[in-house]
């Protein structure tokens, strides 16, 4: 096997120590492994991407084991009940209530346009 480069060492490092700060958390082990399976495909050459994915890492950890963090979890929209599971990801938004009110989560993770236009 070759010899692992420095940020490789550094990633699986952050592994370890994401994994020993998550334990007696609920949640937290299984998302830390699943979020390093998500991003196991990314090509060695993409080192911006794997360079961001570990600084995001590292304030994950330092927020795990602040004394605050009690789980870890992903926030993720709720499908509401007229939402067709099919359509999910389409760039839809599903209906308003009347009032005009919107909830803090919709929109997150695509940048859209605000709704006064600007």
């Amino acid at each position: 096997m070759s010899r692992l480069s420095r940020l490789q060492r550094q990633v699986l490092s952050l592994y370890r120590e994401l994994l020993r700060a998550g334990r007696g958390k609920p949640g937290a082990e299984a998302r830390v492994r699943a979020e390093f399976r998500q991003h196991a495909c990314l090509p060695r050459s993409d080192v911006l991407r794997i360079e961001y994915l570990y600084r995001r890492g590292r304030r994950q950890l330092q927020l795990l084991r602040s004394g605050h963090a009690m789980a870890m979890g992903a926030f993720v929209r709720p499908r509401g009940p007229t939402e067709d599971p099919r359509s999910a990801g389409t760039g839809t938004t599903p209906p308003e209530d009347g009032d005009g009110t919107r909830s803090p989560l919709d929109g997150v993770g695509s940048p859209e346009t605000p709704r006064d236009g600007r």
